[in-house]
């Protein structure tokens, strides 16, 4: 595959792209990010009983702030009007013996634009997973963020995609 990125010009330098005469369009992304921690922790989390507060709660806050910062925080990235976003986790089977639980977050992102919100979504899961962490590591510092992906992204004039 030698498809040429449109984030360079003529020249190989980088540059925002120029989406002003794409058409405005519904536009959605998915993305989804684990976290995989103790057995214990996940129990605790799920008692309600982290010392710092409600984990998922909070977590999904910050996946909601990333989506709306995330042109400031990738280079290239438009700033876009994020219509809405949605975080959910989901608590995944682990194997039994290995004491480890995994927890799968979630998150789709909307918005009518002249670009899509792929990056949003994913930078949303990766925020909120990191939430997670920073919320559960004293009491476990072995926890690991893994799996970041897009799941599916629709509208837009490459069309539709979803993951196999």
């Amino acid at each position: 595959m030698n498809q040429r990125s449109n984030h360079f010009d003529d020249k190989g330098n980088a540059h925002m792209v120029d989406v002003s005469e794409k058409a405005t369009t519904v536009r959605v992304a998915t993305a989804s990010a684990d976290v995989i921690m103790k057995g214990e922790t996940a129990k605790t989390i799920q008692a309600a009983k982290i010392s710092k507060g409600d984990v998922l709660g909070i977590a999904r806050i910050a996946g909601i702030q990333a989506a709306k910062s995330t042109a400031q925080l990738i280079p290239l990235c438009h700033a876009i009007p994020i219509e809405a976003v949605s975080v959910r986790f989901a608590w995944t089977a682990n194997d039994a013996d290995s004491n480890r639980a995994t927890l799968n977050c979630i998150v789709e992102v909307r918005t009518s634009a002249k670009t899509g919100v792929e990056m949003e979504a994913m930078t949303a899961a990766s925020i909120a997973c990191l939430t997670v962490y920073d919320m559960i590591k004293s009491a476990d510092r072995t926890a690991v963020i893994t799996n970041l992906r897009l799941i599916q992204k629709s509208g837009g004039k490459s069309g539709d995609f979803q993951s196999s």
